[in-house]
């Protein structure tokens, strides 16, 4: 079996030398020394870096139109703006039936009413029992007085005459003091009756001025100039959910529950694009940079923004593949009024101008123990130098820590000397052409 296999690997290594010398070759000079081991030449260029990737138009200001917060059970739209309504900062969008808050408005205007005449009664007796409780005063006064006459002409009439006098000067002085304290009685009671009526007043009115607020409120009006887009009805399904189901968009007739946030609006004149760029593309990305957008959805045309904000990275050292991304978001200078939230877009990041960059083949870029190195040629055959890489595109690798002109190795020299695949002790390449 061993004689079989030297032919296969020798075919095998002949088949990969001549796939990495025609990637090579479209990105510059290879050469293929004793060996088999291609070669490429570390050169120079002006570079202009940019990253592409695409993101998703969104709103950078949006108002929520909830259903107001009001006891008693569901609410029912009697009216509701379309999808893509335009709207001005007060115009109502979604109006609800206010019929139960005009009936509780009635009935505490009602119970209002009743209560002020209630007070005005309550005053009237209190006025009556005064009035009533002074001429008492006055009658029991003057008994009182009368009696203490008869009582001062006791050396003038007989001891059971004079006996009797005092009994009913006694009986006034009681009568006096009794009467007295059932005025203060009765003035407390008139108050406190007076008090309970003005409480009924002052909850009636309460309730007044909650059914007028509720029955304002019973018009949803956007704070914001916009755009309305209306939500879906989650509760449409009746809180059943399954793969793939479609719920309708809130419409007119539908019993909501308060709270529900019913539709949004969108602020068009401020939008912005959400989008991620891969961990080897996020080190070249800069907040203020320019930024190239072609909308999908209006092919043709040319939109500038700038970056707003850049995710922090997950290091310095970064590679194409590796599965991670940054946010980023990017202002626009000029929206257009056919912009709509979801819309794709394309996007090219403009970055930093690089003279006379030095770069060699992606292919010739490999990375050991999570750091990037060259095979660099030697006299002695190759050696493993690393270097920092400033950016990757699709077939080049700008980098520093080389001179121009230094020959680096295509593939892994380790991986042809021994004619394997890929050693667990070699090098791997950098992530494939983005």
């Amino acid at each position: 079996m061993a004689p079989r296999k030297a032919p296969l690997a020798s075919f095998g290594i002949c088949l990969l030398c001549a796939g990495w010398l025609a990637a090579c070759s479209a990105q510059g000079e290879v050469r293929s020394p004793s060996g088999g081991v291609p070669v490429a030449p570390v050169e120079q260029a002006d570079v202009q870096l940019r990253v592409d990737t695409t993101g998703a138009l969104r709103a950078t200001r949006t108002a929520m139109l909830v259903a107001p917060a009001i006891g008693g059970g569901g609410l029912q739209i009697i009216r509701l703006l379309k999808s893509g309504t335009q709207v001005k900062a007060g115009d109502s969008v979604v109006d609800f039936d206010p019929s139960q808050q005009q009936y509780n408005l009635e009935q505490a205007q009602s119970d209002y009413n009743q209560a002020e005449q209630e007070i005005v009664k309550a005053k009237d007796d209190a006025a009556v029992q005064a009035a009533q409780d002074q001429t008492a005063l006055l009658k029991a006064r003057f008994d009182l007085r009368q009696a203490e006459l008869e009582v001062s002409k006791k050396d003038l009439v007989s001891a059971i005459d004079a006996q009797k006098d005092q009994l009913a000067l006694d009986e006034a002085q009681r009568a006096l003091q009794q009467l007295q304290q059932d005025v203060k009685s009765h003035a407390a009671s008139g108050q406190a009756t007076i008090a309970v009526d003005q409480e009924k007043a002052h909850k009636a009115k309460l309730q007044m001025d909650e059914a007028q607020q509720n029955i304002k409120n019973m018009q949803v009006r956007s704070p914001i100039t916009g755009l309305v887009v209306v939500r879906q009805n989650e509760n449409a399904s009746g809180g059943f959910y399954f793969g793939g189901m479609t719920l309708p968009d809130y419409q007119e007739g539908d019993q909501v529950y308060p709270g529900s946030t019913i539709a949004d609006v969108i602020d068009m004149g401020q939008m912005e694009i959400s989008a991620s760029v891969n961990e080897a593309d996020r080190i070249n990305v800069k907040i203020g940079q320019s930024v190239e957008v072609r909308v999908d959805a209006l092919s043709g045309e040319l939109f500038h923004g700038t970056v707003k904000t850049v995710a922090a990275g997950a290091g310095d050292f970064f590679f194409a593949g590796t599965g991670s991304n940054s946010d980023i978001t990017v202002e626009l200078s000029h929206p257009n009024k056919q912009f709509r939230p979801g819309f794709t877009a394309h996007l090219v990041i403009l970055g930093d101008n690089l003279p006379k960059a030095l770069w060699v083949p992606r292919e010739a870029v490999f990375e050991k123990d999570g750091k990037p190195l060259v095979y660099v040629r030697t006299s002695n055959g190759f050696e493993p130098r690393p270097i920092q890489i400033r950016y990757l595109s699709e077939g080049k690798a700008v980098i520093t820590g080389l001179t121009l002109g230094t020959e680096v190795a295509v593939i892994d020299p380790a991986q042809a000397a021994a004619g394997a695949a890929k050693p667990a002790t070699s090098a791997s390449p950098v992530g494939g052409p983005r």
